[in-house]
Formats: structure tokens, sequence, C-alpha cells
């Protein structure tokens, strides 16, 4: 499935007629450099926060996985944890945070599973140094291949917001498809992105 998908665009998740059961998204990210005092240069922290809603069919909230809660109750979510600070030193190549979703165990109850990016601090998407987003089939150590990309930084469409819906994964039948949203939202956390994700994608 060597496919990249731009906003808006829907594939289903089979590969050669089998169903493709773990998807993980990963965001990467720097600190922000500012002039110090007598010309130097300083290090701001950027805390970026990827967070997942699991949705029944009727859009009702089933569980959150974020850094607070980094395994959803089935078990199917996990988060790899929160990096409050993005590469200091440039960029690694490395994900910062990484989500993967084991779609066998998933809730039963499940029909949609969201993802989505804020900005803890409030900094502003465009001001952050190659922050990226992959979507893709594998583990975080195993990168099978790629479905969507967002290129935060460089997008124009993400000036001025701290907060997006990546895209989501959804039930149709018995087949799980994957939706590539990509679209920043006013919202300032992750209870107000859900929220909007709720009302737009729903």
């Amino acid at each position: 499935m060597a496919i990249s998908l731009q906003k808006g665009q829907r594939i289903s998740l089979e590969k050669n007629g089998t169903a493709l059961t773990h998807v993980c998204v990963g965001v990467n990210w720097g600190a922000i450099t500012k002039k110090g005092f007598f010309g130097g240069v300083k290090k701001e922290a950027v805390d970026l926060d990827a967070s997942v809603g699991i949705f029944d069919g009727s859009g009702n909230l089933l569980d959150a996985i974020y850094f607070g809660q980094l395994k959803s109750k089935c078990r199917a979510v996990q988060h790899s944890g929160d990096d409050l600070t993005g590469d200091m030193d440039g960029d690694d190549g490395l994900d910062n945070e990484i989500i993967t979703v084991d779609l066998t165990k998933i809730n039963p109850a499940a029909s949609c599973i969201a993802f989505v990016l804020n900005s803890f601090r409030g900094h502003d998407f465009k001001d952050i140094p190659f922050a990226s987003i992959r979507i893709y089939e594998g583990t975080p150590t195993s990168v099978e291949s790629v479905f969507a990309t967002f290129d935060l930084a460089n997008d124009s469409t993400f000036a001025g917001k701290v907060s997006m819906v990546m895209g989501k994964l959804y039930k149709k039948g018995s087949e799980w498809k994957f939706h590539s949203i990509g679209e920043s939202t006013p919202d300032r956390g992750l209870k107000e992105t859900l929220s909007t994700f709720v009302r737009s994608y729903i």
C-alpha cells in the first residue's frame, strides 16, 4: 500500500486481500530557537500532544487516549508517552510521540477512531521547526507503508492554529477504512477538539 493520501482522501485498510490491523501515528517536531541576551540564542521547549478519541456509531466518546491515559481500556490503543520539549538539538529523524492501534483488540462497540493534535502551550504550528505527522502501517520500530503525511511547519493552512484533526479510522460494515483529514481547528485543547471532530467528521 505505497500511497500518501491528500487531505480528504480515503482508503480501505486492505493489502493483497488481507485487512491491515496495525496502524501508527507519529509526530515529529523541534524546540523553537530564540535570540537571547547579548546576541546569543536559546531553545524554547514545545509540547505537542497527539491524542485519540474512540467513538461508537452515535458519536458517543467511549475512551480517550492522551498524555494522562496512555492506554485504552480495551488495550488496543497505546501512546508512547508525553514529550514536553521537542528535539532540542535539531531533527533527529525520529517521531517524538507515537500512537499505535491494534484493530484486532479494539472495543467491539467502536466505529470510529479519531487522531487529533494540540499545541499544549499554544505555540503556533507554523513556528514549530520541522513539525510533521505521518500515519502508517506498521509498528513504532518498523514502518511498512505511509498512508498520509502533514507538514505543519510549511503548510500555510496551519498558520495561526494550535489544534488539528489528523485523520480517522472508521468502520464500514465489517471493514475498517482510513480518512485523511488534516484540518486545523480553532480549539485550544483536547476536549474542544474532540467535540469539533464529532460535529464535523462523524
